[in-house]
């Protein structure tokens, strides 16, 4: 579980801003981020591939989309906990590198999947799209695995993927 569980983060966001009243809020999250690769390289910006659970698990900060009162931020790893993590993990690139092809099958088309930050307008209501706040190769932008849809051959990380903490890592919902 990240530093927030659903119960923790709906009475956040339900209790309205503590100096303003206000209900909606900027949320930045870590979720995760499914790309199509050929040659090593995305053919397109990606999709969210992530669920509610997923999407309250990576949340490191929460503020008032009004007054900016900040109602939750923590800095520790959103991934695994390590102290001060964020930080690396924001500033850090990603420490998989995308091969141009399949390791196992010469294949020039890979899947792959990465933690992005991203930064959502919450108002309560279903469907709130986030925002990219990173693009592929830019720092914050962590790939944790990729893999070959013509062998199945998957290659995975072992550290964080966020903050490059030793392993295990703690299960995610």
């Amino acid at each position: 579980m990240g530093q927030l569980d659903e119960s923790r983060f709906e009475s956040i966001v339900h209790a309205g801003c503590p100096a303003c009243s206000a209900t909606s809020y900027d949320i930045r999250s870590f979720i995760d981020r499914k790309l199509d690769i050929m040659l090593g390289e995305p053919n397109n910006d990606g999709r969210w591939a992530h669920d509610g659970e997923k999407f309250v698990d990576g949340t490191y900060q929460i503020s008032c989309a009004r007054c900016q009162h900040l109602l939750f931020s923590h800095a520790d790893c959103p991934r695994c906990h390590a102290p001060d993590g964020l930080a690396r993990a924001l500033a850090d690139t990603s420490r998989l590198a995308l091969p141009k092809r399949c390791p196992s099958c010469k294949e020039t088309e890979l899947i792959a999947l990465a933690l992005v930050p991203s930064t959502t307008r919450y108002t309560g209501a279903a469907g709130a799209v986030p925002s990219p706040l990173a693009d592929f190769g830019d720092p914050g932008y962590h790939l944790i695995a990729f893999g070959c849809a013509s062998c199945d051959a998957a290659t995975v990380t072992q550290a964080c993927p966020l903050c490059d903490a030793p392993g295990p890592l703690r299960p995610r919902p």
